[in-house]
């Protein structure tokens, strides 16, 4: 299975099978592609990281990415300077990538009452993908 094969089928999996959040499900894909076993505090602080608690703000699969820098710098012995210089290169290239940070601007239709559950399963798809990449470049 090619790693772009696996982040869809586990995106599918996790927001359909699961109802993952998008932090939550950026973090285990991210970590299972690069082999780090997340403890199960990490996975219930990323939670509420969907659009800043669902408000629209920050985005949830760049929280979920930025949280996972945090661990993987850990894992490759970066000091936290390079780890927030790491994560503010990701967001800058995020910008660039998909236009915004903000999950009120990501999300194809925005925040209705009458939007389906996991709307943003194609935008996760290549968040995760785009995420996974850039972290084989550092």
């Amino acid at each position: 299975m090619t790693t772009a094969d696996l982040i869809r089928e586990r995106v599918h999996e996790y927001y359909w099978e699961h109802d993952f959040n998008c932090a939550v499900t950026m973090l285990k894909i991210l970590a299972e592609i690069s082999g780090i076993a997340l403890a199960p505090q990490v996975l219930d602080a990323a939670a509420g990281m969907h659009g800043a608690g669902g408000n629209g703000a920050q985005c949830g699969l760049v929280e979920g990415a930025l949280m996972f820098l945090g661990i993987w710098g850990k894992h490759k012995g970066y000091d936290k300077t390079a780890v927030g210089a790491g994560c503010r290169e990701f967001g800058q290239a995020f910008i660039r990538e998909f236009g915004s940070l903000d999950c009120r601007v990501l999300r194809p239709e925005g925040f209705k009452p009458e939007n389906p559950p996991h709307l943003c399963e194609p935008l996760s798809v290549r968040a995760v993908m785009f995420a996974a990449d850039y972290i084989n470049t550092i």
